[in-house]
């Protein structure tokens, strides 16, 4: 792996890890602003904890060394998590800066983390 995608992946997965461990830690706790989030979207508040834990778990997941094909599902999970918030957002006629960004470039931090990981963090097939 040269120098170049070891910067980009721990930059992109130390970002990523910010974000979705402080969001996580928000919707555990509860957060006035993550519930007004969740009720503007018109999701229920049980739905906030179960996000919540499972980000943190993610996140927990994908800096562990070893246990690959949980940090592909982790990795997969955040994914669908922020691409779903993303469009939760547009559906709901949110088209700020605010609103679009946040869950955009996490989806893009979880892009680059994703394929700049390191050959000891991917599955590897059996025909490679």
């Amino acid at each position: 792996m040269t120098k170049r995608n070891k910067i980009i992946y721990w930059t992109a997965t130390a970002l990523l890890s910010f974000g979705m461990l402080g969001s996580g830690i928000q919707q555990v706790l509860g957060a006035k602003a993550m519930v007004d989030l969740l009720t503007h979207l018109g999701y229920p508040l049980y739905f906030m904890t179960i996000l919540g834990v499972w980000k943190i778990l993610a996140v927990i997941a994908i800096l562990m060394p070893g246990f690959k094909l949980v940090k592909e599902w982790a990795y997969a999970g955040l994914f669908f998590t922020m691409t779903g918030a993303l469009i939760s957002h547009l559906v709901c006629g949110d088209h700020g800066v605010k609103e679009i960004m946040a869950p955009t470039m996490q989806t893009v931090f979880i892009l680059l983390s994703w394929y700049f990981r390191p050959a000891d963090r991917k599955i590897i097939s059996a025909g490679q």
